[in-house]
């Protein structure tokens, strides 16, 4: 039931049961709100519905509707502070319960108009929800990056030598320049297909991102970006083997992230009328 002046702002899919429940009572969503699952039923007389697509629900919470209004909410995304705690306290629930049940992650501001019309969302995609969750039960995603750090593109220092005139001294400086940042791709290639045998023998599941420019990568070049679904059981032998190929490629730094709940995995949220289509 919605509080008075509230949407309804729905976190994960995942199935209904009386554990999660529980642990559902000391959590809280953004604004610090009461979390709660939201089956397809509002009969809550049944802690563990026999089948699986009867113990589907969402984990939703209050949201004002005043800042999370389709108005409201094209001003809000210019808020990058706004953001942030919004798409942090999203991610938060989304761990929080993945910790403790399969989920599919919905985007960033999935709200809907009431309860009402969440569960019309959730009967609608009962069938896809319920499929995409029993292909990810007991598996986790985790992230692989490469970097070009500065320091590696950089030529070695030269060793002492009759001085050259100023030109012939830039040429060959720009010639070293671009041997060594050449060698360091080639690196990173060699890296990307050594990670990407790894993967074959461990993972079901791999998504390419974009590289990531900018602020996110400092001074380092980002040149692989790619997500894996990796089974519970092999997880550790995965992580070992990226570790080992970080050793090898000492010029390179290849960063491993998560365990994440499947966000490159998946399905995208459902979208009636009355819900406003987040961005990416």
């Amino acid at each position: 039931m919605n509080t008075p002046g509230s949407l309804t702002y729905v976190y994960v899919v995942t199935h209904r049961t009386g554990p999660l429940g529980d642990a559902l009572v000391g959590l809280h969503g953004i604004g610090q709100a009461p979390l709660r699952l939201l089956p397809l039923t509002a009969d809550l007389t049944d802690p563990a519905p026999s089948t699986s697509l009867a113990s589907l629900a969402f984990v939703a919470s209050d949201v004002p509707e005043q800042d999370f209004n389709e108005t409201a909410l094209k001003n809000h995304f210019e808020d990058l502070d706004w953001l942030e705690y919004v798409a942090r306290t999203h991610h938060d629930v989304v761990q929080a319960v993945a910790a403790r049940a399969s989920v599919l992650p919905l985007r960033m501001a999935t709200v809907y108009q009431d309860d009402h019309r969440a569960r019309q969302a959730l009967s609608a995609q009962q069938g896809v929800f319920s499929r995409r969750l029993d292909q990810l039960r007991a598996h986790t995603e985790y992230g692989v990056k490469i970097y070009l750090t500065p320091e590696a593109a950089q030529p070695p220092a030269a060793d002492p030598a009759p001085a050259a005139g100023p030109g012939k001294a830039y040429l060959q400086a720009r010639r070293a320049q671009r041997h060594s940042r050449d060698a360091v791709y080639q690196q990173a290639e060699q890296a990307s297909e050594t990670i990407e045998a790894i993967a074959s023998r461990h993972a079901t599941q791999r998504v390419r991102h974009a590289p990531q420019r900018g602020e996110l990568t400092g001074p380092q070049e980002n040149v692989l970006n790619d997500a894996y679904l990796i089974p519970d059981e092999q997880a550790g032998q995965f992580q070992a083997a990226i570790a080992d190929v970080s050793q090898r490629f000492p010029d390179l730094r290849i960063e491993v992230t998560g365990p994440w709940a499947p966000y490159s995995f998946a399905m995208p949220a459902p979208g009636p009328t009355d819900a406003p289509e987040p961005p990416p």
